[in-house]
């Protein structure tokens, strides 16, 4: 078995350093030899390896144990997930900023007549960790141009953040700038991924296509800067009306391919 060993880091200014060095360390594990051993090296020696403070590394190492590719033990250290190299998402780096603006083509209806208290999903209950109810919000988004349906969201709150928002803001802004500037909430990430499924009988009639038609599914888990979940999205897209684009730089002198 061999020593594990990642690849150097060639430093990028546009991006925060913690975030260059875990999809460098990212790519190094999924990118590993087979027989390579699953333990990491220390804090410390991956820190001098990548030329990096103890402090970057350590928030690095955080964003890939949150992935699910790296477990840690006290004590023991750190290793990488036996099955680290299936299903991982792609992880790109975005602003809140760039998401209210890439929303600010588009027309919102409410479609509920107030908000609903609704019982914490089963599949959301590791994000709301002793909560019962949350309050749901469904708002269908039109194209502004051409008036077409774009998507139907529907957003699940913590009660203590819902009380502050309106129907009108909910119709004015994205749900991201209005936990910011109306609820007041530090956003501190999004977690997003996205999902081929088919369209049931309400997403069918919401966005005029056929039933079972291709949609775009798209969860995304909004986090406070304490480390919070305080909604969560569920988004249908219209196949036809959603693109995905992603800009890749490579530093100076490096090949492609």
């Amino acid at each position: 078995m061999t020593v594990f060993a990642p690849d150097p880091l060639e430093p990028n200014r546009k991006l925060p350093l913690w975030y260059q060095v875990s999809q460098s360390l990212r790519a190094s594990i999924l990118g590993r030899a087979p027989q390579a051993s699953l333990r990491l090296p220390t804090e410390e020696q991956l820190a001098a390896h990548y030329g990096v403070s103890v402090l970057t590394m350590r928030q690095a190492l955080k964003e890939l144990e949150v992935e699910g590719l790296i477990t840690r033990h006290r004590r023991r250290g750190t290793f990488i997930a036996p099955d680290a190299a299936s299903a991982t998402p792609m992880r790109l780096l975005g602003s809140v900023d760039a998401v209210v603006a890439q929303q600010s083509g588009e027309t919102t209806t409410v479609l509920d007549h107030g908000p609903a208290r609704v019982p914490v999903p089963a599949e959301l209950t590791e994000h709301f960790p002793g909560v019962t109810e949350l309050v749901r919000y469904r708002r269908l988004r039109r194209d502004r141009a051409s008036g077409e349906p774009v998507n139907w969201a529907e957003n699940l709150l913590l009660p203590q953040v819902a009380e502050a928002i309106t129907p009108a803001a909910l119709e004015r802004w994205p749900m991201t700038r209005v936990l910011r500037d109306v609820a007041g909430v530090r956003v501190g990430r999004i977690d997003n991924t996205v999902q081929a499924r088919l369209a049931d009988p309400r997403t069918a009639g919401l966005l005029r296509v056929p039933l079972l038609s291709p949609i775009l599914h798209v969860t995304g888990v909004e986090y406070d800067q304490g480390g919070r979940v305080v909604d969560v999205a569920r988004i249908h897209y219209r196949g036809d009306r959603f693109s995905f684009a992603v800009t890749v730089e490579t530093p100076v002198g490096e090949a492609s391919g």
